[in-house]
Parts: C-alpha cells; sequence; structure tokens
C-alpha cells in the first residue's frame, strides 16, 4: 500500500503544481504538454483527482493510528 500512496501523493503534488501555475501565470501545464489531444488531458486530470480522493483517506487513516 505504501507504494500506491507514494504514487498518489507524487500525481496529487503534480496536480498542485499545475494549479498554481494556472493561478500565477496562467499557463496549463497539462495543455502545454498534451495540446489538442483532450482525451489525454481529461484521463491525467482524472487519475490526478483519484489520487487526491486517496489522498483524503490516507489524511484520515494517520490521524485515527495517531489517536
Amino acid at each position: 500500500m505504501a507504494t500506491l500512496q507514494k504514487i498518489a501523493l507524487i500525481f496529487t503534488i503534480i496536480g498542485a503544481l499545475n494549479w498554481g501555475l494556472i493561478g500565477i501565470f496562467d499557463f496549463n501545464l497539462v495543455e502545454a504538454i498534451f495540446g489538442g489531444m483532450k482525451a489525454i488531458e481529461r484521463i491525467i486530470y482524472a487519475i490526478v483527482g483519484i489520487c487526491g480522493a486517496i489522498n483524503i483517506g490516507i489524511y484520515f487513516m494517520d490521524f485515527k493510528d495517531h489517536e
């Protein structure tokens, strides 16, 4: 499970950095890399969203372990 958690964290960080670029510079890195390939962009966004959901689960499990 630790490997899945690390992969999810990496994708979540990539997503967060992309949102930072969008917010600060109005530059979408995913669109720049996969421009014109809307299906692949949607898949990337879906993966980042799923990884975010995994990290939410990990976040709450961590609190239960330390109580």
